[in-house]
């Protein structure tokens, strides 16, 4: 069985990116897709407000998903290679 970080970081980086493609429909509070991104907006917001901070405004497009995505693939190379 593989190393279990791996997939705990590749479960992440999927998580991350469906949040970043839910965020350009608008989903209405009568939705049923509302259930869905409340959860993601939960589990993601503690990771990406502190980097939000950080990064200066791009325009009015958040990249601060992309930032973590980016970061989650680079821990992602060493560990699956056993360096880590």
């Amino acid at each position: 069985m593989g190393n279990p970080l791996v997939l705990i970081l590749r479960i992440a980086s999927f998580v991350f990116i469906a949040r970043a493609l839910l965020s350009w429909f608008p989903i209405g509070p009568d939705s049923g897709f509302r259930p869905v991104v409340d959860i993601l907006h939960r589990v993601t917001e503690p990771v990406l407000a502190p980097i939000r901070r950080v990064l200066p405004p791009m325009g009015g497009f958040d990249l601060s998903v992309l930032l973590v995505i980016v970061a989650i693939n680079f821990l992602l190379i060493p560990i699956a290679r056993g360096l880590l």
